[in-house]
C-alpha cells in the first residue's frame, strides 16, 4: 500500500465521545424509525429474534471493524483495509458496494426524515415526500462542506435529541403494551403468505434488513483518519455506541408491536413511512406522537449527514489511489473536506431519493452492505497475530453470517446487486486505468 501524501491527509479531531455520538448518530436513524416497520411488516413479532440475531452479528462485525481501523487508520473503511489485507480487486469491491449501500440507506434516510415531518405537518399527500426529501439532502450536503468539526456539533445536538425521544417511546409505551395483556405478540409468527414463503425465512430476511440498521458503527472506522488515538479511541467508541444501541433497539421493537400490532406497523411505513409515530399516538401521554415524531425527524437528519461524511470519504480515498477519478480526491483550502467528493454523493442520493420507495432502497442497502461487511471480515482475518486485539473466530463467524445473510432479501434485488458488483469489477479492471 501506498501512503497517502501529506497533502492529501485529514487533521485528526475527533475523540471518544465524538467518535461515538458520531456513530450514535449514524445508527439511530432510519433503522429504528423507518427498518423496525419494513422488518416487523415481513416477520410479524418474531422480528423481535431478528433484531437479536442482527445484533449479535453486528457485534462481530464491530469488533472486526474495530481490529482492522486500530491496526491501520485511515480513510476509506473495508475499501482501504481490502487493499491492505487482501488485494486490489476485494478491496476495490468493497469500496464500491460501500458507495452503492449507503447511498441508498442515506436517500432511505431522507425519505423517512420527510415523512415524518410531513406528518407531523399534518400534509397526507404523498406528493410532497420525494420533493421535501431532495430539499434535506442538499441543506446537509451543505452543512458538510463546511467541514467535520462544524459537522460534528451539529451531529452531537441531533443525537441528543433522538436518544431522548426514544427513550420516551419506550418509557411511555410499556403501561400500553401491558395494558394489551401482550395480544399484540401472539401469534409470535405470522401465517406464511403462500406455500413457497415459512417462517425461518422470513426471520432472516428481516434479519438481513435489521442488521444494516446496526451498521452505523463503520462510520467510526470510515473516519480513522480523522480519530485522535485511533488505536485506543476507535474500539472504545464503536464497542460503546453498539452496547447502547442494542438495548435501544430491542426496547423500540418491543413496545412498536406490543403498542399496535406487527402488520400495522409494516402497513404504516409502506403508506407513511412514520412507523413508530403511530404507535406512538396510541399511548395514554398527551404529545407521544409530536415528540416521537420530533426525534424521528432529527435522528433520519442525522443519519443523511453522518451517511455524506463517510460516503464521501470513501469516494475521496478511491480517488487518492485513482480507483475513481483523481479530482474527486480535491481538498479545500482548509484541508478538512474533500469538497468534490461530497457534491458528488450529495448528487448521487438525492437521485436515489428518486424512487420514493423505502423498502426497495432498504433491502438493496441489505444487500450490498452485507457484501461489504464480508469483505471487511475477511480482511480482519489477515491482521498480523502480533497486532490482534479479538481472536480470530470473532472474524470467521461474521464473515459466515453476512455471506449467509445477504441472499435472503428480495431475489431481484441480489440478483441487481451482484449485477452492480460485475460492473464495478469491469470498471475496476479497465476503465479506472485511464485515470492512472
Amino acid at each position: 500500500m501506498s501512503d497517502p501524501k501529506s497533502s492529501q491527509s485529514l487533521k485528526r479531531e475527533l475523540g471518544v465521545v465524538g467518535a461515538i455520538a458520531l456513530g450514535l448518530g449514524s445508527i439511530v436513524g432510519a433503522g429504528v424509525f423507518v427498518s423496525t416497520g419494513i422488518a416487523a411488516g415481513v416477520a410479524g413479532p418474531a422480528v423481535i429474534i431478528a433484531v437479536a440475531i442482527a445484533a449479535g452479528v453486528a457485534v462481530c462485525n464491530g469488533l472486526n471493524s474495530a481490529q482492522l481501523a486500530a491496526s491501520h487508520p485511515v480513510s476509506g473503511g473495508a475499501y482501504e483495509y481490502g487493499y491492505k489485507y487482501l488485494n486490489p480487486l476485494l478491496g476495490f469491491t468493497a469500496g464500491w458496494m460501500f458507495l452503492i449501500a449507503k447511498s441508498a440507506s442515506a436517500a432511505t434516510a431522507a425519505l423517512g426524515f420527510a415523512g415524518y415531518l410531513l406528518n407531523v405537518l399534518g400534509i397526507t399527500n404523498r406528493t410532497f415526500l420525494v420533493p421535501t426529501a431532495l430539499a434535506a439532502v442538499v441543506l446537509l450536503t451543505l452543512i458538510v462542506l463546511g467541514g467535520l468539526r462544524r459537522s460534528n456539533v451539529i451531529n452531537i445536538a441531533i443525537v441528543s435529541i433522538t436518544l431522548l425521544s426514544l427513550l420516551f417511546f419506550v418509557i411511555a409505551g410499556l403501561p400500553t403494551v401491558i395494558s394489551t395483556e401482550f395480544d399484540n405478540f401472539t401469534p409470535f409468527f405470522q401465517s406464511p403468505k403462500d406455500e413457497t414463503d415459512n417462517n425461518v425465512a422470513a426471520v432472516l430476511q428481516a434479519t438481513a434488513l435489521m442488521f444494516v440498521a446496526y451498521t452505523g458503527y463503520g462510520r467510526i472506522a470510515t473516519l480513522g483518519e480523522e480519530v485522535r488515538e485511533p488505536r485506543r479511541t476507535i474500539p472504545r467508541a464503536i464497542i460503546t455506541t453498539l452496547g447502547i444501541t442494542m438495548l435501544l433497539y430491542l426496547g423500540v421493537v418491543v413496545v412498536g408491536i406490543g403498542s399496535v400490532g406487527a402488520e400495522t406497523l409494516g402497513t404504516v411505513t409502506n403508506k407513511q413511512v412514520a412507523p413508530l409515530e403511530i404507535a406512538a399516538r396510541s399511548f395514554n401521554v398527551p404529545g407521544s406522537g409530536l415528540i416521537l415524531a420530533i426525534g424521528a425527524v432529527t435522528a433520519t437528519l442525522g443519519v443523511v449527514l453522518n451517511l455524506i461524511l463517510g460516503l464521501s470519504r470513501v469516494l475521496f480515498a478511491m480517488g487518492r489511489r485513482r480507483d475513481m477519478p483523481s479530482f474527486v480526491a480535491r481538498l479545500d483550502a482548509s484541508r478538512d473536506t474533500p469538497y468534490i467528493a461530497v457534491l458528488i454523493m450529495g448528487t448521487i442520493i438525492a437521485c436515489l431519493v428518486l424512487i420514493g420507495n423505502v423498502s426497495t432502497t432498504w433491502s438493496f442497502s441489505a444487500f450490498s452492505v452485507l457484501i461489504y461487511y464480508s469483505i471487511s471480515d475477511f480482511a480482519a482475518l489477515k491482521v498480523p497475530d502480533n497486532e490482534r486485539l479479538y481472536p480470530k473466530w470473532i472474524a470467521w463467524l461474521g464473515l459466515a453470517a453476512c455471506l449467509f445473510l445477504a441472499f435472503w432479501v428480495e431475489q431481484q434485488i441480489w440478483l441487481v446487486g451482484i449485477g452492480l458488483v460485475a460492473i464495478g469489477l469491469i470498471w475496476k479492471t479497465f476503465i479506472s486505468k485511464l485515470f492512472k
